[in-house]
C-alpha cells in the first residue's frame, strides 16, 4: 500500500528551527508542515498588518524559509504552512524574495486567502459562544475575525502544482490532512478517512510534544536529549493508518505514552472533535508500539461536517500593568510581603483604577495561593514580589509598574532586579458562521 511521510516542522509560532532542518535533511519526507497559529496569534498579526500592510505574516517565516527552502527544493519536499497568518499574500511575496536571493528557480508558491471575515462579523451582531453575549457588545474593539477553514483550498493549491502553500487560519489538522487528500485522492465525503486524517493531523500538529517534549517529567517520565529534541514524522498509508516516528539519533522518544498524551491534548469529547471537514471520532483509536520510536495508530472514524465554521474574533479586552522586584537572604519572604503591602497601599492612595489585582510572591504563593505556601516548614531564601493589575486604559496600567519600581528606595531593604511593563490585552472569543459566508481563493507566484 502506498505511503507518504509528513514531517512536523513547528508546533507554534516561536518554535525551534533546527528540528525542521533535520527533518528536511534526514527525514526522507515528502511534506514539511509548519503549524504556527494559536487563537491569539492571528489577532496580533492583524494588528501588525494594520500598522504595516507589508507585514502580518509569521515573524519567523523569513528565518524558516531561508533554512529549509534550499533543502526542500533539492529533495522535492513540499512545504505547507499557516505562517501567512493575517497576510498570506505578503508571506508569499517574502518567500519568493528569499527564493530569488538564494538562487532557487522553478518554485510555485501559493497563497490561500479568504478566511478574513472581519467585515462580515462587523456587519451585524453575532452570538459569542463563550459568554453568550454579542459581537455588538464589543463595538470598535474588534480587531480581527478569521474563520477556520479546511483542506479544500490547500488541496487545490497542491493540484495546481504548488511547491509551497502559505495559508492563514486553516484548522491545524487540515494542514496535515490536505497532502493525504491530494496524494491519495480521498473524496470529501469519505468521513471515515477524513476522521483518520484528523487523527494524523492532531498527533503531529504540536511537533515536539509527541516526541517527548511536553511529556517529560524527571523521575516519572524521563526523556533523554531534550536539548536536541527531534520533531515527529507521520508515515501514512492510503487507508489513513499512521506510524509516528522521528529521525534516527535525534533527541526525545516516540512511545505509546507520548502518543496517547498528545491524542488527548485539547480534546473535550473524543467522539465529537469538530473540524471544518468532518466531525472526527477518536474514541476507538488504537495505539501500539511496533519498534523503537515507532508507534502505529489506527481506528479513527468520522461523521458529516457541520454547516457552520468556527471564527476566532480578536478584540482589545483590557490593559495589564505589572511590576516585579526580588528579595534574597534572611527574611526574604517577610521583606517581600512588606513590599506587596506597600504597593497595595500606594495604589489606594494614588487612586489607581483597576478591575482586577494580584499580589504574589513567586515561588511561594503565585500559582497555588496562600493555602499551600511554606507547607514544608522552610521559608524560601529568595522570592520575587509581583504586582499585576487589569485596567481599562494604558495610562492606568503604567502606574502599577511605576509604584513597584519606587520600592528601590522607598521599600524594604535590598530589593533588586526591578521590572515593569504595561501592555494591551487582546482576547479571543468564538462565533459560529455559516460556511456559505466564506469564499476561499488560491493565488500562485512563480519564481
Amino acid at each position: 500500500m502506498r505511503k507518504i511521510r509528513i514531517g512536523s516542522g513547528a508546533g507554534y509560532a516561536g518554535d525551534r528551527i533546527e528540528p525542521a532542518v533535520e527533518l528536511a535533511e534526514k527525514g526522507d519526507i515528502d511534506y514539511l508542515v509548519f503549524e504556527c497559529l494559536a487563537e491569539r496569534t492571528i489577532a496580533l498579526s492583524q494588528q501588525a498588518k494594520m500598522k504595516n500592510p507589508a507585514l502580518g505574516y509569521d515573524a519567523l517565516l523569513e528565518a524558516r524559509m531561508k533554512a529549509v527552502l534550499p533543502i526542500c527544493k533539492a529533495k522535492g519536499i513540499k512545504i505547507v504552512t499557516n505562517m501567512g497568518a493575517a497576510n498570506p499574500l505578503a508571506g508569499v511575496k517574502k518567500t519568493a524574495e528569499i527564493a530569488k536571493a538564494l538562487g532557487l528557480k522553478g518554485l510555485k508558491i501559493a497563497a490561500v486567502t479568504g478566511d478574513d471575515v472581519l467585515d462580515t462579523v462587523r456587519s451585524k451582531p453575532w452570538r459569542l459562544e463563550e459568554t453568550g453575549t454579542s459581537t455588538g457588545d464589543l463595538g470598535n474593539r474588534i480587531v480581527s475575525a478569521n474563520a477556520y477553514f479546511g483542506v479544500a483550498p490547500i488541496v487545490k493549491a497542491l493540484q495546481d502544482g504548488a511547491d509551497v502553500v502559505i495559508t492563514g487560519r486553516a484548522a491545524d489538522p487540515a494542514l496535515f490532512m490536505a497532502p493525504l487528500v491530494h496524494e491519495f485522492g480521498w473524496t470529501m465525503d469519505d468521513w471515515d478517512k477524513l476522521g483518520k486524517g484528523t487523527v494524523v493531523g492532531h498527533l503531529l500538529e504540536c511537533a515536539g510534544q509527541v516526541t517527548g517534549g511536553y511529556f517529560a517529567d524527571p523521575g516519572p517520565k524521563d526523556v533523554e536529549g531534550l536539548g536536541r529534541l527531534g520533531f515527529p514524522i507521520g508515515e501514512v498509508d492510503e487507508a489513513g493508518n499512521l506510524v509516528v516516528t522521528k529521525v534516527a539519533g535525534s533527541g526525545g522518544k516516540v512511545t505509546a505514552r507520548t502518543a496517547k498524551e498528545q491524542l488527548l491534548y485539547e480534546l473535550h469529547d473524543p467522539k465529537n472533535y469538530y473540524q471544518p471537514d468532518v466531525v472526527a471520532d477518536f474514541s476507538q483509536v488504537t495505539i501500539e508500539e511496533i519498534g523503537d520510536d515507532r508507534v502505529r495508530v489506527t481506528g479513527g472514524t468520522g461523521r458529516p461536517r457541520t454547516d457552520t465554521l468556527k471564527v476566532s474574533v480578536g478584540y482589545v479586552d483590557s490593559y495589564i500593568g505589572e511590576g516585579q522586584i526580588s528579595y534574597a537572604g534572611p527574611g526574604a519572604v517577610e521583606r517581600g510581603r512588606l513590599a506587596l503591602d506597600i504597593v497595595r497601599e500606594r495604589l489606594e492612595i494614588m487612586q489607581v483604577r483597576t478591575t482586577e489585582m494580584r499580589f504574589d510572591l513567586i515561588g511561594v504563593d503565585a500559582i497555588h495561593g496562600a493555602t499551600l505556601s511554606g507547607r514544608d516548614g522552610h521559608a524560601p531564601y529568595e522570592v520575587r514580589a509581583r504586582v499585576t493589575g487589569r485596567t481599562d486604559s494604558m495610562a492606568e496600567a503604567v502606574r502599577i509598574g511605576n509604584e513597584v519600581e519606587t520600592l528601590y528606595t522607598n521599600g524594604p531593604a535590598a530589593g533588586g532586579g526591578a521590572f515593569k511593563s504595561a501592555r494591551e490585552v487582546v482576547a479571543v472569543q468564538s462565533v459560529l458562521l455559516p460556511r456559505t459566508f466564506l469564499t476561499m481563493s488560491v493565488e500562485i507566484m512563480e519564481v
